[in-house]
C-alpha cells in the first residue's frame, strides 16, 4: 500500500483499461477474481486499522452495493473483525443480486455468524443511516467500483446524502460513489471521501479533474497482488 502525494507523476489508467488489466491478470495469469477481492480488501482494512490504532473500542460500519465493490467490503469487514473491531455490514439493496466472487465472500461473512444487514432504499434511509453511524469512528463506502455510467438513481443519491451528512470519516473503496473515474465529475450525487484507497493506479479523472479532490480526499494506492507495470514486462 502506498500514498500517492503527487498524483501526476502517478500511473494513470481509465475504467476500460482497468478492466483489460483485470482480465489479463485472471485469463493469462491465472489469478482467481475471488483472489484480487481479497487483495484489494486486505489493503483496505490495513488502512482503516493503521488510521484507528489507538482508538478503543473502534466502531466500523461498511456499505455495500451488490457487485464486485460491494465484494470488497466484505473482505474487509472480515478482516477488521478479525483484529476485533466493531463492524456493522449493510447491504443497500437486494441481497439476492449478489453474484460471484462477491457472493463468495458474503457467504464466508455469514458462516462465521456475522450479521449482514440489508438496507430497503425505498425505506427511511436517512433515519436508518444516521442510526448505523451512530458512533462510528469510520464508515465504508463499497457501493460502487470503477464500472458507474450515468446518473445514480434517487435512491441512491439519498444514500449517499445521507452518508455524508453522518459526519463520520469515510474510506472510498477504489472511487468514491458516484464520482465518473474517467472525468471527475458528480454523477448527481458523489461520497465525500477522507480517503480513498483506489486500486492497482490512480484514475484518469482523480488527475485531470482539479475538483475531483473534493470528494477523493487523501489517495492511497492499493495492490490486487499484480501491479500494471508487469502487464507490459
Amino acid at each position: 500500500m502506498e500514498e500517492r502525494m503527487d498524483n501526476e507523476k502517478s500511473l494513470m489508467m481509465s475504467v476500460e483499461q482497468v478492466r483489460a488489466f483485470d482480465k489479463w491478470a485472471i485469463e493469462e495469469l491465472g489469478i482467481a477474481g475471488v483472489v484480487l477481492m481479497e487483495n484489494a480488501g486486505r489493503d483496505c482494512a490495513v488502512l482503516i486499522r493503521d488510521n484507528l490504532r489507538g482508538v478503543e473500542n473502534a466502531k466500523v460500519v461498511i456499505f455495500c452495493g451488490t457487485g464486485n465493490n460491494g465484494g470488497d467490503g466484505f473482505v474487509i469487514a472480515r478482516h477488521l473483525r478479525n483484529t476485533g473491531m466493531d463492524v456493522e455490514t449493510v447491504v443497500c439493496g437486494d441481497k439476492a443480486k449478489i453474484k460471484g466472487d462477491a457472493k463468495a465472500n458474503l457467504h464466508i461473512l455469514e458462516r462465521l455468524s456475522r450479521p449482514v444487514e440489508e438496507l430497503d432504499l425505498s425505506g427511511e434511509v436517512n433515519d436508518r443511516v444516521a442510526e448505523l453511524t451512530s458512533g462510528a469512528n469510520m464508515v465504508v463506502d463499497a457501493l460502487f467500483g470503477t464500472g458507474l455510467r450515468g446518473e445514480l438513481s434517487p435512491e441512491h443519491q439519498r444514500l449517499i446524502e445521507a452518508i455524508n451528512e453522518a459526519g463520520v470519516p469515510i474510506l472510498a473503496v477504489d472511487t468514491p460513489s458516484g464520482l465518473d473515474c474517467d472525468t471527475g465529475e458528480v454523477l448527481g450525487a458523489a461520497i465525500r471521501a477522507t480517503y480513498t484507497m483506489t486500486l492497482a493506479a490512480m484514475k484518469k479523472g482523480f488527475v485531470q479533474n482539479e475538483h475531483a479532490k473534493e470528494y477523493t480526499g487523501q489517495i492511497y494506492l492499493g495492490s490486487i497482488g499484480v501491479e500494471p507495470r508487469d502487464q507490459s514486462a
